[in-house]
C-alpha cells in the first residue's frame, strides 16, 4: 500500500513513499515533467490562448485530483472532463477551476450544473432546448458551450449555421459561452480533412456573429495542432491532454516541424516475484506459446493484464530490467508477466524491472508499447489499471 502524494517531500524520496512491503508494480508520476509540460504549451500557443487541461479518464490515467491540483497551480483556469460523476469528483477533491463536462448530457445530468458549478457541452439543438428550460425552472442563468459536428460524425450539431443561430437566439435562460468542434485528423497532413473541418467551423463562427452572438471562448485544437503549430485551429483556446502527460501523435503526409517538446510524466515498475533457470526446449506460460532456445533464466514479474500490461505484449514485448531490455516471453497472464533475464542473470526476486519509462540510456514510452500491442498510446496509459498505486514524485 502507498502512502498518499503528500508524504513524498521530493523527487528523490520515492522509496519513503512506498510503504513495506514493496508492492506487486506501481506508476510514478513525475510532478516536475507534467509541470514542465504545462509550461511548454503555454509557451507554444502565446499569452492570448487560453490552455483547457484535459484530465478526463483519470488524467489518461495520471490521478485528476493530483493532476488538476498541480496545473491549476500553475495557472490552469480550464479542467476538461467527459463526464459528469468525473466533474464531481474533482469539486469534491476541492478543486475550484472552472471543468468543461466535454462529452455526455444525460437526463439526470444538468441538475448537477447547478449543484457542483460544471459547465456542460450541448450537442444537439434538442439538448440546447432542455438546457434552455432547465435554467428557467431552476431561475439561473446556465453558460454552456456548443459542439459543431465538422466532420468528426460523433458528437456535436450538425444543423446549418442559420438554424443554430435561431435556436440560439430563442435561448433566453441559457448563454452559450463557448462554440468548439473535435478534429478528426488533425495529424494526418497527407489529408485535408483538418483544413475542411477548420473551414466549416469558421463559416458556422461568422454566421453566428452575423447574427449577433458572439461566444466568448471559440476552441478546435487539442494536442497535435498545437504541437505542429497549426495556429488557424486555435482559437483563444486550446484544449490539450496527452501533449501534458507527454506525448504527441507522429505526423503523417507533408507536416510541419513538432515544435512542441514534452517529456512522459509515467513511469511504471514491476517486482521481481521469482527467478528460475530452465533447460534448452522448456516451455513457458498458458498454451506453451513460448519455448527456449537456449538454456534461459527467466523472471516472472508481479505485473499482468488485471493491471494493464497488454495481452498483445505475449512473446513480442520488452521491459528494461538490469538496465537492458528484457524479451516478454510466453503469454502475458492476468497478474503475472514472464521475462527472459539470460543476460542479466544477476537479477533477483524483489529487485525491479521498467515496464514502461527509461532505464541506463535505454527508454519504453507508451507509444512504443502501443507499436508492439497493436493500439494506440492512449489505450496503453488509461490501460493501467486503478489497482496500481500511484506515487507522486
Amino acid at each position: 500500500m502507498l502512502t498518499s502524494s503528500s508524504s513524498c517531500p521530493s523527487p528523490t524520496a520515492v522509496d519513503a513513499c512506498l510503504a513495506r512491503p514493496q508492492p506487486r508494480n506501481w506508476a510514478e508520476i513525475s510532478r516536475a515533467r507534467l509541470v514542465e509540460n504545462y509550461r511548454a504549451v503555454r509557451s507554444a500557443v502565446g499569452p492570448d490562448v487560453e490552455v483547457l487541461a484535459v484530465v478526463k479518464a483519470d488524467a489518461y490515467g495520471h490521478g485528476a485530483a493530483e493532476v488538476s491540483r498541480l496545473l491549476t497551480a500553475e495557472g490552469a483556469k480550464w479542467l476538461g472532463v467527459s463526464n459528469w460523476e468525473e466533474g464531481v469528483t474533482l469539486r469534491k477533491a476541492g478543486i475550484q477551476a472552472r471543468i468543461l463536462v466535454m462529452a455526455d448530457i444525460l437526463p439526470y445530468s444538468p441538475a448537477l450544473t447547478q449543484e457542483y458549478a460544471l459547465t456542460p457541452t450541448v450537442h444537439s439543438l434538442e439538448d440546447l432546448a432542455e438546457i434552455d428550460r432547465r435554467a428557467a425552472a431552476w431561475g439561473i442563468p446556465i453558460a454552456f458551450h456548443l459542439k459543431v459536428d465538422t466532420g468528426m460524425g460523433r458528437l456535436g450539431v450538425q444543423a446549418p449555421a442559420a438554424e443554430i443561430g435561431r435556436a440560439l437566439a430563442g435561448c433566453r435562460h441559457a448563454e452559450m459561452e463557448g462554440l468548439m468542434t473535435h478534429f478528426a485528423s488533425s495529424a494526418d497532413y497527407s489529408s485535408p480533412q483538418t483544413d475542411h473541418q477548420i473551414e466549416l467551423f469558421e463559416q458556422v463562427l461568422a454566421q453566428l456573429r452575423r447574427d449577433g452572438i458572439s461566444p466568448r471562448w471559440i476552441h478546435m485544437a487539442s494536442s497535435n495542432p498545437v504541437a505542429y503549430g497549426r495556429r488557424q485551429a486555435f482559437g483563444n483556446m486550446v484544449r490539450v491532454g496527452h501533449a501534458l502527460y507527454g506525448y504527441v501523435s507522429p505526423a503523417k503526409g507533408d507536416a510541419p516541424a513538432q515544435t512542441l517538446a514534452v517529456q512522459p510524466v509515467l513511469t511504471w515498475k514491476a517486482s521481481i516475484l521469482s527467478v528460475k533457470d530452465l533447460p534448452r526446449g522448456a516451455r513457458v506460460g498458458y498454451g506453451g506459446t513460448f519455448q527456449t532456445s537456449r538454456p534461459s533464466r527467466i523472471a516472472v514479474l508481479s505485473a499482468g493484464y488485471a493491471d494493464g500490461v497488454p495481452h498483445r505484449l505475449s512473446n513480442r514485448g520488452k521491459v528494461l530490467a538490469g538496465g537492458r531490455p528484457a524479451p516478454v516471453i510466453g503469454a502475458v497472464s492476468m497478474d503475472l508477466t514472464t521475462i527472459d533475464i539470460t543476460e542479466t542473470p544477476w537479477l533477483k526476486p524483489g529487485d525491479t524491472v521498467t515496464l514502461l519509462g527509461r532505464e541506463n540510456g535505454f527508454e519504453i514510452n507508451a507509444q512504443q508499447i502501443a507499436r508492439w500491442a497493436g493500439t494506440i498510446s492512449y489505450v496503453v496509459l488509461c490501460g493501467i489499471s486503478a489497482r496500481v498505486p500511484r506515487v507522486y514524485v
